[in-house]
């Protein structure tokens, strides 16, 4: 009994329960109407059709236009109340208002390297290019004064992420999509509570759908008292909202403007392993040093201004490093962030310029394989050139129908040359692309249609860094301790998994 009322009064049971009732309600007074009044379903219907016209002109994915097309003119009272929740993937006018004058600040602060930018052209230019997009859609400089270090796995990242904290002399910056109590939260609240006591500046952005299980009771009390600045993104309330659907999956730790770290890694103990949820968790993460870790402390300066709709001198976080000339130096190094506030999609096309550009071969790492049709062609065509293309997914799923749904793509693209392995240890949550031994990203994009186009997201750009090589290596190892999917184990599958893959598919955008 304890334990129903537990799950009865929590936090998530509740909201959830108020958004199923109001759009039980919406849909039902759609439908009564409906049926009671001809001319409401004619209305409807109407509705519907001019509805789907200015879906089809929207600028987004045309897979996802197909999907609302379809429900809007199959079902139209449920699709059109789905719509009205779900449909829009963009912000509201007023929080692109409130993002764009934080954006502006920022911007000015970002500098251009114009040195780097010539360096890089006469080393690789097809690499150039693809830098010089970063720059002119995410609006994030390309910088040559850093150097980075790959991490392949969390317990790995975890214990050099400790050792920054603890050497903090001016402020700690963190920026999760999900917090959860254990060692892992512990540990980091301990160093920070004494940093703060040492004068050290603490701000923590966690994204409050993302941690809504798994966040602590009374948590931002528990840091005020600390003396930790807290700030939740996109707070979660029990009223119908489409700003559900953009969340911020960002995961940034920097420290004095001099170290950052981003990757799959959030703050949970099966991040670092030391709880086992699917097998081993293996995941990935990258370290930068030097000038190119400003870029990440304004990507967290930008979110935490626009949470608390606040502004500040941006320059004070700037470190003396940033303006030296022995700065450290390893290869070219580009932090870039996505936002669902554009019609840009810059992680994805970061991924599709990488596959396009490639030679050789391309290695990736994703939790989630849920492709559209203009990554699908590029894996097949880069394959069908003779390029090297390999994918690893899990083997142990943190989702099954998500896991189903990725399944359903290999058919098709093992058919047409692209090797996928499933890593026979457990999960794997890192999402990294390397490429020809010269080019890499790290971060936090998967491959799905939440990451690629709702969430904000970051990573870091590599070329002829050590961790582009690390990578690599890791990746090797990787399939090596890895199971390579076959069309027999496609084609073999039970015919009601395949029909349920048909459907997932269809829904895909939506999931």
């Amino acid at each position: 009994m304890k334990r129903i009322g537990s799950i009865v009064f929590n936090r998530v049971f509740m909201v959830a329960l108020a958004i199923i009732l109001q759009f039980s309600w919406l849909f039902l007074t759609l439908y009564d109407f409906s049926i009671r009044f001809t001319f409401v379903e004619i209305t409807l219907r109407i509705l519907a059709f001019f509805l789907v016209l200015a879906v089809i002109n929207n600028w987004t994915n045309p897979y996802y236009k197909l999907v609302w097309t379809f429900i809007i003119l199959a079902f139209p009272v449920l699709g059109i109340a789905l719509y009205a929740v779900f449909g829009r993937s963009e912000l509201t006018k007023k929080t692109h208002r409130r993002m764009d004058a934080v954006h502006r600040e920022v911007s000015a602060c970002l500098k251009t390297d114009h040195r780097a930018i010539g360096e890089l052209t006469a080393a690789d230019p097809g690499v150039a290019q693809q830098s010089k997009y970063i720059h002119s859609w995410a609006q994030y400089p390309l910088f040559r004064n850093s150097r980075t270090k790959y991490y392949p796995s969390g317990e790995a990242m975890f214990a050099d992420m400790l050792g920054a904290m603890e050497r903090a002399e001016q402020f700690i910056f963190l920026e999760y999509f999900i917090i959860e109590d254990g060692e892992m939260l512990q540990a980091i609240l301990d160093v920070l509570s004494r940093k703060v006591k040492e004068g050290v500046l603490v701000r923590l952005i966690y994204d409050d759908v993302g941690s809504i299980k798994t966040l602590p009771k009374h948590f931002e009390k528990r840091l005020a008292e600390l003396g930790i600045a807290c700030a939740a993104f996109n707070p979660f309330r029990p009223i119908l909202s489409i700003i559900l659907n953009n969340r911020d999956h960002r995961k940034i730790l920097v420290v004095d403007g001099q170290v950052g770290f981003t990757g799959g890694i959030n703050i949970a103990d099966e991040y670092i392993n030391r709880k086992e949820r699917f097998g081993y968790w293996k995941d990935a993460g990258v370290e930068v040093k030097g000038e190119a870790v400003w870029s990440l402390t304004t990507m967290f300066l930008e979110m935490w201004n626009y949470i608390n709709q606040s502004s500040e001198d941006y320059l004070k976080y700037l470190p003396e490093i940033y303006h030296k000339k022995d700065n450290p130096k390893d290869g070219y190094v580009q932090p870039y962030s996505d936002t669902p506030l554009d019609h840009e999609n810059v992680g994805e096309n970061i991924y599709l310029n990488i596959i396009n550009h490639a030679k050789r071969y391309v290695y990736i790492f994703t939790p989630y394989l849920i492709v559209d049709n203009e990554m699908t062609v590029a894996l097949q065509n880069a394959a069908k050139c003779g390029v090297d293309v390999r994918i690893v997914t899990p083997e142990i799923p943190d989702k099954k129908l998500i896991f189903l749904l990725t399944q359903s793509y290999y058919e098709q693209l093992i058919q047409n040359g692209v090797k996928i392995y499933q890593y026979l240890p457990g999960f794997i949550h890192a999402k990294c692309f390397v490429c020809d031994d010269k080019v890499a990203t790290v971060g936090t994009i998967n491959l799905d249609y939440r990451s690629l186009y709702l969430h904000f997201e970051c990573g870091v750009f590599m070329y002829g860094s050590q961790a582009v090589m690390q990578l690599k290596q890791d990746a090797l190892h990787t399939m090596a301790v890895s199971r390579e999917m076959t069309l027999e184990f496609c084609r073999g599958r039970n015919i009601l998994i395949r029909a349920l893959q048909c459907v997932l598919r269809l829904f895909s955008p939506l999931m």
